[in-house]
């Protein structure tokens, strides 16, 4: 356990099966890239993606963690390079009547799409179709667009503080980029379902609004291009990507017999929330001011700095803030508290014994040196922890989604009732 680095991310408990796929769109640093996890029927032998998904990847949190990239990249490609999600790549569309409800992800400082797969796969078991972004204002360790002109990709580093310039100004600007982000995300779901031409940059041969069906004989698409493994030169295609995104507009799904039917409305647009953690936590909170299609928030120990205090009586949703028990401070506790005294459905809860990385992937890593590296000296069980955050989350969303589901019945944790969660800020810290 000391020597080795590994990871073992939980599979969704939820009833569903889980799919997801990579979605990009745009040809310059203003469009979008998103990683899809979504109910799907059940596919024996399936693949499942890497969950560091490129080289680049593992050069930018080496950089971001302030490590030497000659060094640390390949430390930390063959740590995790070969660990893989618990989901079915590209797996085929499950249609529900009336579709699934939208959540819209941001990440957190650092970060990327990939590293909330477990609170992410573990939504979408229980019936949500999850969009987690990938953000192209600097706060990404690393993230790519492809152009228009060669289909090269041009990739955007990890931005620090530039000198002389104060942080709070910086991260402004960018948790609004961020807040813009998830507002296009929810555009993109809309324009498909209205019909609108979406281009998709990782297959140009596919125009999204005028899908056609392939011949029988399997799952849109044919065998898998690999792009959620190894990585490709340039820009890849990305088979049965086109389809698998028209399938939460019109749900164009694949029988096990390999014949298509069709069932309207893959995602339901009436009921869709925005949830992120630390940037992306207050990013969540931003969105809400900016999108009034965003019934409510689940931010996750958000990071309340960068946010104007002029924008907190603006924010007209509710918001469930679940924090770790050592990352906030008394004037965070207070700017939420500050929202919660505007918003009587409001919730703040912290969930004892836990770390602010708790809240990623990262709270599976095994491993000393790895554990060091991202601060994982967290005393509560990682799977109890996503536990926690995934049903307190859930009966959050029923309740603010109106949904006709089960998950109230996890509606004490709302009010920090429970084993190792409390209501607001602990009066102390335990002995983590």
């Amino acid at each position: 356990m000391g020597g080795e680095q590994s990871l073992a991310l939980p599979p969704g408990k939820g009833p569903h099966s889980v799919g997801c796929v990579d979605v990009m769109v745009g040809h310059t640093r203003q469009g979008l890239f998103l990683r899809l996890f979504y109910p799907c029927e059940p596919r024996v032998g399936a693949e499942r993606p890497r969950w560091i998904p490129r080289y680049e990847y593992s050069r930018g949190m080496a950089q971001f963690r302030g490590r030497s990239p000659r060094w640390g990249a390949p430390l930390l490609h063959v740590a995790f390079g070969s660990c893989r999600v618990p989901v079915s790549w590209k797996g085929p569309f499950k249609p529900r009547s009336g579709g699934y409800p939208l959540v819209i992800f941001s990440h957190g400082l650092g970060a990327f799409r990939t590293l909330y797969s477990s609170i992410c796969t573990e939504l979408a078991s229980w019936g949500f179709v999850v969009a987690a972004l990938e953000h192209r204002d600097g706060s990404a360790s690393a993230t790519y667009f492809c152009t228009a002109e060669s289909g090269q990709e041009e990739w955007i580093h990890h931005q620090r503080l530039p000198p002389g310039q104060k942080e709070f100004y910086f991260r402004n600007t960018q948790v609004h980029q961020r807040a813009n982000e998830c507002v296009r995300a929810l555009r993109l779901f809309q324009a498909v379902r209205g019909g609108r031409p979406v281009p998709n940059v990782l297959h140009p041969d596919f125009d999204l609004s005028v899908l056609k069906v392939p011949g029988a004989g399997g799952a849109p698409g044919g065998a898998s291009s690999g792009w959620g493994g190894r990585a490709p030169a340039g820009c890849p295609s990305q088979a049965g990507l086109a389809q698998i995104l028209w399938d939460f507009s019109w749900a164009c799904v694949w029988s096990h017999a390999g014949s298509p039917f069709f069932l309207q409305d893959g995602v339901d647009l009436a009921k869709v929330a925005v949830m992120g953690h630390s940037f992306g936590g207050i990013t969540a909170v931003l969105a809400l001011v900016k999108e009034p299609g965003f019934r409510c928030a689940v931010a996750l120990d958000a990071w309340m700095f960068p946010l104007e205090n002029t924008l907190y009586p603006e924010v007209p949703r509710p918001v469930l803030f679940i924090n770790a028990e050592k990352f906030q401070t008394p004037e965070s506790i207070a700017k939420m508290k500050r929202l919660s005294s505007r918003n009587s459905q409001t919730r703040i809860i912290t969930v004892l014994g836990s770390m602010h990385h708790s809240q990623t992937d990262f709270a599976f890593v095994t491993g000393k040196l790895a554990r060091r590296i991202y601060s994982m000296e967290g005393t509560l069980d990682p799977h109890k922890g996503l536990d926690i955050i995934s049903r307190a989350a859930l009966a959050f969303l029923q309740r603010h989604l109106d949904l006709k589901e089960d998950f109230d019945r996890w509606e004490h944790l709302l009010d920090g009732l429970g084993d190792s969660v409390v209501p607001a800020a602990p009066p102390r810290r335990s002995n983590l």
